[in-house]
Order: C-alpha cells, then sequence, then structure tokens
C-alpha cells in the first residue's frame, strides 16, 4: 500500500472518529498544552526552540472539520484517482501546521516538504481578533489574527483552530501579565532610584557641613596668630 493510500486511511479514521464535544474554556487550554483532542491532530513541536523560562501554554493543529473542502472537492473525484491527491494534500497540510503560545510570544509553523516559521513577541502585539464563519461557528473551529505595532495589516494568523474566542482570551490574558510585571520592574526601579537620590543628597549635606566647618577653622586659627603679643627685643651693644 503506498503513501498516499496510507495518508488516506488516516485521514478517513481520524476524520470519521467520533468526537467528545467542542467545549474547551480559556483555562482548560493550560492543562495539558501539548496533547491532542478530539478535533485536533497531536500537535509537532520538535520544531520549536524555547529560552529560558520560556514555557508553552497552548499548542494546536487546525481543527479536524477544516478539511471539510478538501473532502467536498475531493471526495467526488476520487473516483478518477484525481481526488485521491487533493484530499491526501488537505490532510497533510493539517497535521503539519502547528500553532503555539508560550509566556513569552506566538509561533506559527507550516509546510509539508518545508517549513515557514514565525514569530512574535507580546512586547510587540498590537492587537488581537477572532473570526468565525457560519460552519465555523457551528462546528466550533475559527481564526485568530494578530497585528503588530507598525506593521502592516495582520502579521500572523492562527487559522481553523478550536475555540478561537478561548486562544484570544489567553493571549490577550498573556500580554496583561507580562505588562503588569514591566509595570512592577519600573516601580521597582524607580523606588531604588529615589533612595539612591536621598542618600546621595545626604553626602552632599555632610560635605558641604565639613567644609564650612573647616574653613570656620581656618579663620579662627589666622586670627589667633595675628593677636599673639612678642616678647621685646634684647638691646643690642650699641643701644648700650
Amino acid at each position: 500500500m503506498g503513501v498516499w493510500e496510507n495518508s488516506y486511511l488516516s485521514l478517513r479514521q481520524h476524520f470519521l472518529s467520533p468526537g467528545a464535544g467542542f467545549d474547551v474554556s480559556a483555562s482548560a487550554l493550560q492543562d495539558d498544552p501539548t496533547a491532542s483532542s478530539d478535533v485536533t491532530a497531536e500537535p509537532d513541536i520538535e520544531w520549536l526552540s524555547l529560552d529560558d523560562g520560556e514555557e508553552i501554554q497552548w499548542a494546536s493543529t487546525p481543527h479536524k472539520y477544516s478539511l471539510v473542502s478538501a473532502l467536498i472537492v475531493g471526495i467526488p473525484l476520487s473516483i478518477v484517482l484525481i481526488g485521491i491527491p487533493i484530499i491526501v494534500a488537505g490532510y497533510l497540510q493539517y497535521t503539519n501546521t502547528n500553532y503555539v503560545v508560550t509566556n513569552r510570544g506566538l509561533y506559527s509553523k507550516r509546510g509539508i516538504l518545508s517549513r515557514d516559521v514565525k514569530q512574535i513577541g507580546f512586547d510587540k502585539v498590537q492587537n488581537i481578533s477572532y473570526s468565525q464563519s457560519a460552519i465555523g461557528s457551528s462546528l466550533g473551529y475559527g481564526s485568530v489574527e494578530i497585528s503588530t505595532a507598525g506593521g502592516s495589516g495582520v502579521e500572523l494568523k492562527f487559522r481553523s483552530i478550536p475555540e478561537p474566542a478561548g486562544v484570544q482570551e489567553l493571549i490577550t490574558g498573556e500580554i496583561d501579565t507580562r505588562q503588569q510585571g514591566t509595570a512592577d520592574d519600573a516601580t521597582d526601579s524607580d523606588a531604588v532610584l529615589d533612595e539612591i537620590l536621598v542618600e546621595l543628597q545626604a553626602i552632599r549635606a555632610a560635605v558641604t557641613e565639613d567644609e564650612a566647618t573647616m574653613n570656620q577653622s581656618s579663620v579662627t586659627t589666622t586670627d589667633d596668630s595675628s593677636t599673639v603679643e612678642h616678647p621685646p627685643a634684647e638691646p643690642t651693644q650699641q643701644d648700650k
């Protein structure tokens, strides 16, 4: 059995498997971020390189019902074998597309034979929105669009993912947490600078006081020297 037939059978088994529903809350997204679900394939994150302290909050492939269009076109044409490549290509695209949210930023990986990886840090995110078609709304999938400051339009798009509203809420929460942490760091820095300024002012006041004391001591010494009485000089032999 060739690769096309294997992929086709895998697609049938995955797509026609019974689901347990599509209810995925924002909090549940973080319970097991790298696991598959009834409506997605298992995410492949071997391509992802995380920095120190960076953790995955959510990872997913597109929703399996995003393959409906490929099936609608491919199944009628599969009679003449033209539709099988269409279906398998859609399935491979589905399983090789991965979206990841970490506590530092957003990642997208697409491509079958080659990789197209995009990354956006939370500090660059300007706007987040999600959209759902009528079919996507009924089946529980949609897209999340991310725009960046200074960018032109949508810079990153999570296409046909489960529960886009929950993912948007998760991303917004991570950005708010990061911004709050930055504000706290700035407050701490301001407090440290204020303490340093107070210490410098105290040092300056002490130095000024010491200089004034030294100047006063110098004036007193000069006055004492000018009032010292000298004994009369002894008469010389000529004066005698």
